[in-house]
């Protein structure tokens, strides 16, 4: 009973149980029960106790829990139970959940908790799912196992299961489940969108017509769906991932869908928001998705608006909420990153020569929220304005023609007049810092841009007076950016005005503010709070229009320009002229690198194109080779029905020998046989022809090879003069070289010899097999007298005709003799052929390299002669030689 009272709250006679004391009774209980009904009640204890004694409860009962998951799945309420608990125990502080997490990894395989979510009973799946989404959080670990547990496909199921966007608490809970697995999980991402799971999520987009009826459920889950596609197309992934995810949104139509929500009417202002700012990361970058955007219309009629248009009618009206307009100043900039191609098409809108005046334009809409009386659309207008001009030249130069008109009876004014007129005015910070962010976006790295700015005689004493002024808080940040915008005229300047060089206006620095006042006024812009908060990422988020100063890519153009400005103002003109030089030899190596990367992109192209004339070559002689062999089976096959049809023949005419009163048969036979041997003497004249072409090649062929041996026997002479350089040093070699010498000729002779023996045996060879064509010849008319005696004289002997056929064997087997003969004594001449030139080379080169080798001797004596050295001559040499041999002949003599 105390323990009752311990676990119910009663009071006891004796001293109370400690917390721990009795979750351990309440874990042995669970454990000991044998009646589902006392684990159930001990389980729903442990789950009051859960919440007060987290940490007790995971350590001692997480086996349990874990034991009735697997046993008792049968009872739904103590399943219920169990979940609730476990949910309890890790969703406690953060510290403490990565470890009752890690736990999990150990106690239960992550596979049987998954089956929860494919159960039928409604309770214990949704229980299930608030499980996994405690386990989820922050683990990168548990999140990776439950994608590849084919979690993806479970939880999108459920959610068409449910009714997608129209459904109820069920598919709230998957939602949270897929951003908890999803978000700065690149692993997970590619997962998700390698299974296809982007495709599926292009339903739950489909709207309707119908916008009336909008429940609070569905805005939720159409809030989290979104917001699951921006996790996918985040800025802060890596550009790969994001760009293969929007070129899928765009393949699959999602994109399209997006748009269709974007442009109808209904649609609450939230969800609104947050479809602007999806469809902005979809299009971020991707030229594909920004295109298609820029030719999406609104559904009005006539006329039909541009989106974009549409969108920037809501960015300058100061009706519309903020969060609305800040999204869609985020919708414009992603539409113009990195698209020089829409950039253009916005300053076209502004240029003289195309603006309509009967239609609305983006130009139009920009230019009048830039000189509007609302502060937040000067902002707006200005940043907007300053994305289409981001890393654009040409686009910067364009803008500088664009003329407006301010009041009757003036004349127009540049657009870049009217911005420095508005600051000299002293408008609201905001506005200010709007326009000279404008400012300094426009000519930075823009020379003909700064000329215009300097040309005006009134901006450089603004700004000079701007920055040198003691003013407050508030205007330290305008301070900064004139500064900015002032050395950003120093550092891009082409001295093209005489009274605003680089030079003069360092000299106005120092004299009017000061270098050091300088530096530290332009240290102000990243030491402001909002600076900060601007360069955290691209989206524009800001708690109130006033905070709303600084632009993210702005952010970048500052920190690039920051330092470059503050060494342009402190250097003196005879470094930055060496600066200048450094820069135009990096200038002209940098072009020579282009010439040469382009060179390389060439031969490149050659190569890529000679690679696929090889490849088309090997398979033309694939094609080829195959033919051959197809040709050369028939040729067997031609040649194995020949001899069948000789065998036929044979017996045929054995039996008209037995049979000698057959007249009309042996007349037949005979003709026929006279047909083969005629086509066989056509074959020998054409194997004939064919040997001689082909003994012709060959001369060719050893002509082309001794004219092309040059190089190798220039290598050899090389290598003698090598030889010839030691030589010197040694007259024994030369003595031995002319013995060498003699050897050669003598060699070079005999083959001389040989080859002679050898023409004229090939020619011999030659009138034998002509000799024979001629005998054939004369067979053939012999049998061709013959058949006309057989025709006069039917009944005469044949034994003529058998002595023929036997003569004719001997000629062809004579003839195929012959041949073969002929083929090898032209390969062995061939050899000898290349042998003798290569013999006759090689005489000639160590002559003339002997004949160099004397003339160097002599040229060395002569000099040292000259020097005054004696020089023994070459008998001196010879005799001296002479008399050691003798002397060595004489010590062996005494030694025998």
């Amino acid at each position: 009973m105390n323990f009752f009272r311990g676990v119910m709250g009663g009071q006891a006679a004796g001293p109370q149980p400690s917390g721990a004391e009795t979750i351990q009774k309440l874990c042995d209980r669970v454990a000991s029960s044998t009646l589902l009904e006392d684990r159930r009640d001990a389980v729903r204890a442990l789950k009051a106790l859960s919440k007060k004694y987290h940490m007790e409860v995971g350590t001692q009962a997480m086996d349990h829990l874990i034991n009735i998951l697997q046993t008792d799945r049968s009872d739904s309420e103590i399943l219920g139970y169990a979940l609730d608990t476990l949910y309890n125990i890790i969703c406690n502080d953060e510290e403490e959940e990565q470890g009752i997490q890690a736990a999990w990894l150990i106690y239960l395989p992550m596979g049987e908790l998954m089956d929860l979510l494919a159960d039928s009973r409604e309770v214990i799946r949704n229980d299930g799912l608030l499980l996994l989404q405690q386990l989820t959080k922050g683990n990168a670990a548990i999140q990776k196992i439950v994608a590849f547990e084919n979690a993806f496909e479970r939880l999108l199921d459920i959610i068409t299961e449910e009714g997608s966007s129209d459904g109820g608490i069920v598919v709230e809970d998957c939602l949270l489940l897929l951003l908890n697995l999803l978000k700065n999980n690149s692993s997970n991402q590619n997962f998700f969108k390698e299974g296809s799971y982007i495709q599926r999520m292009k339903p739950w987009f489909e709207v309707g017509d119908d916008n009336s009826g909008w429940s609070a459920q569905k805005v939720t889950n159409l809030h989290l769906m979104l917001q699951l596609v921006r996790v996918m197309v985040s800025p802060v992934n890596s550009p790969g991932a994001t760009a293969s995810c929007q070129k899928s949104m765009y393949q699959c139509g999602l994109l399209q869908q997006l748009c269709t929500i974007l442009m109808a009417t209904g649609v609450p202002a939230d969800i609104l928001t947050e479809t602007i700012n999806t469809v902005s990361e979809v299009i971020r970058g991707s030229q594909v998705n920004q295109d298609y955007f820029a030719s999406v219309n609104a559904p009005s009629n006539p006329p039909r608006l541009p989106a974009i248009v549409v969108l920037l009618m809501s960015m300058v009206n100061e009706r519309q909420p903020f969060v609305l307009r800040c999204a869609v100043l985020y919708c414009f900039q992603c539409f113009l990153y990195k698209n020089q191609k829409g950039q253009g098409e916005i300053v076209a809108t502004l240029l003289p020569s195309t603006i309509d005046a009967n239609s609305i334009s983006a130009g139009q809409l920009l230019c009048g929220g830039l000189f509007s009386a609302d502060s937040l659309s000067n902002w707006c207008a200005a940043v907007a304005l300053a994305h289409a001009l981001q890393d654009n030249l040409t686009q910067k130069e364009q803008l500088l023609r664009v003329q407006l008109a301010t009041s009757l009876g003036k004349p127009p004014v540049s657009l870049l007049q009217q911005c420095t007129n508005i600051l000299s005015q002293g408008s609201k910070v905001q506005t200010r810092v709007g326009l000279l962010m404008l400012l300094c976006t426009w000519i930075s790295n823009c020379p003909i841009a700064v000329t215009h700015f300097l040309h005006n005689q009134e901006n450089v004493p603004f700004l000079t007076a701007q920055i040198s002024e003691n003013l407050g808080e508030d205007e330290r940040l305008v301070q900064g950016l004139c500064a900015l915008l002032l050395g950003i005229c120093i550092y891009y300047n082409d001295n093209s005005l005489e009274n605003y060089t680089k030079e003069k206006l360092k000299q106005l620095i120092e004299k009017r503010i000061g270098k050091e006042n300088f530096v530290e006024k332009l240290g102000f812009i990243t030491k402001h709070e909002l600076y900060s908060r601007a360069a955290q990422k691209p989206q524009p988020v800001f708690p109130s229009p006033e905070q709303m100063l600084f632009d993210h890519e702005f952010t970048k153009l500052v920190k690039e320009l920051e330092g470059v400005i503050t060494k342009a103002v402190h250097k003196s003109s005879e470094e930055e002229k060496k600066e200048e030089e450094v820069k135009k030899t990096l200038e002209q190596h940098d072009n020579i690198v282009t010439q040469y990367k382009e060179l390389i992109r060439e031969q490149d192209a050659q190569i890529q194109e000679l690679k696929e004339q090889v490849a088309s070559l090997s398979s033309q002689n694939d094609q080829l080779q195959a033919t051959i062999t197809q040709q050369l089976s028939q040729i067997q096959q031609h040649k194995d029905q020949y001899n069948i049809l000789k065998l036929k023949l044979g017996k045929e005419n054995q039996s008209q020998s037995n049979s000698q009163g057959d007249s009309s048969q042996v007349n037949g036979l005979q003709t026929e046989e006279l047909t083969q041997l005629r086509e066989e003497v056509e074959e020998l004249r054409k194997q004939h022809t064919l040997l001689q072409t082909q003994l012709s090649d060959k001369d060719a062929l050893i002509n082309t090879l001794v004219s092309t041996s040059l190089c190798k026997y220039v290598c050899a002479c090389i290598c003698m003069c090598v030889l010839a350089g030691t030589v010197n040093s040694n007259k024994r070699r030369k003595n031995k070289g002319k013995v060498e010498l003699e050897a050669l000729r003598s060699q070079v002779q005999s083959q001389s010899a040989e080859i002679t023996q050898l023409k004229t045996e090939r020619q011999e060879l030659l009138r034998r097999a002509e000799a024979a064509v001629d005998i054939m010849k004369y067979y053939s008319s012999c049998q061709k007298y013959q058949i006309n005696l057989n025709r006069c004289y039917i009944n005469e002997p044949l034994e003529e005709m058998k002595s023929l056929s036997e003569s004719r064997a001997d000629l062809q087997q004579q003839l195929a003799s012959a041949t073969s003969t002929v083929a090898i004594l032209q390969t062995e001449k061939a050899k000898l052929q290349t042998e003798v030139q290569e013999s006759k080379k090689e005489q000639d080169d160590l002559l003339m390299l002997l004949a160099d080798q004397d003339q160097k001797i002599h040229s060395l004596k002569q000099k040292l002669k000259g020097l005054g050295e004696t020089v023994e001559d070459e008998d001196d040499l010879d005799a001296r030689d002479q008399t050691d041999d003798d002397d060595e002949e004489e010590e062996d003599e005494d030694e025998d």
